[in-house]
């Protein structure tokens, strides 16, 4: 398993930022790797809500299922699969002061079958990535905000 983790203050309150976060399709927005994020159930944003992500990765495009397993009012936990990889992204919040809210952002990728046997040789590939999420999150966030 691969897992990368990323801890960072971001200049907006912890309420607004979960809001943001929950609707997954906005991946598109700060996820480097996410290519088009659909929303493919209605209603609120609640646990169980689904997603269908397509994504790339090393010139190759993969499809996962995300479905949204935690929201919390400091947490949510959004867990995609398809045949050969079951990633988790679990986001904890923290209000550090008013208008300023520390996200500890951890992805984890359990490759299947195969797959596995990639698994040491990609890490340093998904540590770019994470450090791309650092980069482009807090701009996709301010763009969205009134």
């Amino acid at each position: 398993m691969i897992t990368v983790r990323r801890s960072f203050r971001l200049a907006v309150p912890l309420d607004d930022l979960v809001t943001y976060l929950e609707d997954f399709e906005r991946t598109e927005e700060w996820d480097p790797g996410t290519v088009r994020c659909v929303r493919i159930d209605e209603g609120p944003v609640r646990p169980g809500s689904t997603w269908r992500n397509t994504s790339r990765f090393r010139g190759r495009t993969s499809e996962l299922l995300y479905q949204l397993q935690v929201r919390d009012p400091a947490r949510l936990v959004f867990v995609g699969t398809n045949k050969t990889v079951t990633s988790t992204d679990d986001m904890v919040f923290e209000a550090v002061s008013p208008g300023q809210t520390l996200l500890t952002y951890r992805a984890s990728l359990r490759f299947k079958g195969l797959a596995r046997l990639a698994t040491p040789f990609l890490r340093a590939e998904f540590e770019r990535l994470a450090d791309e999420v650092v980069e482009r999150l807090p701009s996709a966030v301010a763009a969205r905000r009134p």
